[in-house]
């Protein structure tokens, strides 16, 4: 999956080895796909391509392609066969401006002469409508404006218009072009200039804001690229954290398991806030915590839904798109996702883990207390009620409920936290209930998903079967590491689910069949349980590996075809990333052992 991801925590784009932008979603990351080539399909004009834009270099040959350091701006050289050469530079505009960030609905294509007297040729062919619908196009001197029902938007240039319209071949001088593609508004400086300045403006946030992360001594740039990545996977003005910025892409080959991903898993937001909270990034969580007590105070009958909108959207309708062919034709295209009619009780723990550094962190410009305390403590008592009760579990089954034990055990996690918090606010009273309820739903999971046999903690109260999940109880701290149950259970882990370097979710057949692919999170949660039981050599070994099995650009997917490396599912994906944060700030040596 050889993708780059721009984006400015408002839009983003996937652009391939060869710079050409196959998805991107508008007016947010959560849109249309403006972009879908990358879903393939869809009507096409004579002689047309569609949802791409493409910046062609004649008889090209080869191409690089890497990030400006320390940034999200990416760019891409390509080279034809007769000494001519171009570079292509990609990014969403972010800086900061008149004491706000400034995060248009914008992308900016800068193309330089590197050598030669190279011919270019672009291919600018929007679609909307999930590929359904060819925009009406008119055009100015310097710009083309494509009108949809729904959506219009606008590319300015400083190439001539008949070019662009046509697909039409040219040479490219030393001036080089400019494309800014986005809203349909008037620009009011001067194309190049202004792409210019908003490439500079750019480049110092990114670099700014990677200088602040307390990153660990080793793995630095592989930690750097996975911070940026799921800075730009959070929409600012919500606060909510999308799972990954494609829809579809299905799970393994021709699986069906073909899901939106667009949308905040409440699950998957605590991951990244944490992971961002470990780097000392704490302005996601400030904006979560926001996104999150808006669903808190408007959640109906004290329940809360896996996931949401981006928006605060709590229907998320599922249905299958006609206009896409799918990844390499491997459809169904999906927008929505039904796991929002879900019970998934882990949810209620994965909130109150995700909030409550908010109220220890003496950093924050709004450090939470007790109003934003006594907005959470309905997450505790539905928690407690429901860590017994039967859900479709956080893998999501969509055909059977069972007492999933991840799931008793977040809400475990939930009730801990809540106990931590009271106490931190002078609340013994409550402190001592939570940590009475605490102990309860330990207990719970301590007798009833304890698999003497197995010798392990298994998937669900009384059952036997193995989950990948259940290494998340170190992480939690629901064991410690010298509890000779955790590491009996991590060996389980390994023998039923390990395939070479790789972990499965769980090995048992599904609502679909059995999974082929692993499960990149859970690889990263074994190499974290591998440390935590002190086998950190073993667990630096099977890291480096992985990391090698990211794409050029350091971005991994959901899954991974454990005997062919290629990588499969949503992209680029939060969980995945985090497992790179997370691993790397685990086994590194500290910087005093590195000088």
């Amino acid at each position: 999956m050889d993708l780059g991801v721009i984006g400015n925590c408002n839009v983003a784009a996937l652009v391939d080895s060869t710079a050409s932008i196959v998805w991107c979603c508008l007016p947010q990351l959560d849109g249309d796909p403006v972009f879908c080539k990358l879903l393939d399909g869809g009507p096409k004009r004579e002689g047309a391509d569609d949802g791409v834009f493409r910046i062609e270099l004649d008889g090209m040959t080869r191409s690089e392609q890497r990030y400006l350091p320390n940034t999200a701006v990416l760019e891409t050289r390509l080279y034809d066969g007769h000494g001519g050469s171009i570079e292509i530079i990609d990014f969403a505009p972010r800086f900061k401006q008149w004491n706000r960030y400034f995060r248009p609905m914008t992308l900016v294509r800068i193309v330089r002469l590197l050598s030669g007297t190279p011919r270019i040729r672009v291919v600018l062919e929007p679609r909307f409508a999930y590929g359904a619908t060819v925009p009406a196009r008119t055009h100015g001197s310097n710009h083309v404006r494509f009108v949809g029902p729904d959506l219009t938007v606008r590319l300015y240039t400083d190439v001539a218009i008949p070019y662009v319209l046509e697909s039409r071949p040219f040479l490219l001088d030393g001036g080089g072009a400019t494309f800014i593609f986005g809203a349909d508004e008037s620009l009011t400086a001067p194309i190049g200039e202004t792409a210019r300045e908003f490439l500079d403006y750019t480049v110092n946030y990114w670099r700014d804001w990677v200088h602040g992360l307390a990153i660990p001594a080793e793995w630095q740039q592989e930690v750097i690229r996975a911070a940026i990545t799921l800075k730009i996977c959070a929409l600012e003005q919500t606060g909510a954290i999308v799972a990954a910025m494609t829809t579809s892409i299905p799970e393994a080959p021709d699986s069906g398991r073909n899901w939106d991903y667009r949308y905040c898993w409440l699950r998957d937001s605590f991951f990244v806030v944490r992971a961002l909270n470990r780097l000392a990034a704490v302005t996601t969580m400030e904006n979560y915590l926001r996104y999150v007590l808006n669903l808190v105070s408007t959640a109906e009958n004290n329940h809360l839904q896996p996931v949401y909108g981006l928006s605060l959207e709590s229907r998320l309708t599922e249905f299958e798109v006609p206009g896409l062919a799918g990844y390499r034709g491997m459809g169904p295209v999906r927008v929505g996702n039904q796991a929002f009619e879900h019970a998934q009780h882990d949810v209620y723990g994965n909130v109150i883990l995700a909030c409550a550094q908010a109220f220890l962190d003496h950093r924050l410009r709004s450090p939470a207390g007790l109003p934003e305390y006594e907005r959470l403590e309905w997450l505790g008592e539905r928690a407690f009620e429901v860590h017994d009760a039967p859900d479709a579990g956080m893998w999501e089954f969509r055909s059977r409920n069972r007492v999933h034990t991840t799931s008793s055990l977040m809400c475990w996690a939930g009730l801990d936290r809540l106990a931590t918090v009271a106490r931190h606010l002078g609340l013994e009273g409550r402190a001592a209930l939570w940590r009475d309820r605490a102990e309860k739903v330990r207990a719970a999971i301590e007798t009833k998903a304890w698999n003497a046999d197995a010798g392990a903690f298994v998937e669900s109260f009384g059952g036997s079967g193995i989950d990948g999940g259940v290494l998340l109880m170190a992480e939690v701290g629901f064991l410690k590491r010298d509890d000779p149950r955790f590491e009996s259970t991590v060996r389980a882990v390994e023998r039923a689910l390990r395939r070479g370097d790789h972990l499965m979710r769980y090995g048992e057949a599904d609502d679909f069949w059995r999974p082929k692919v692993a499960f990149n999170a859970c690889t990263f949660w074994f190499i974290e349980a591998l440390a935590v039981l002190g086998h950190v050599d073993e667990a630096r070994e099977i890291f480096e590996r992985i990391l090698a099995c990211r794409n050029h650009l350091g971005l991994l997917s959901e899954d991974i075809d454990p005997e062919t490396g290629e990588l499969w599912g949503n992209f680029p994906q939060t969980y995945s990333m985090v497992g790179i944060i997370n691993c790397a700030m685990r086994l590194s040596r500290k910087w005093e052992d590195l000088l």
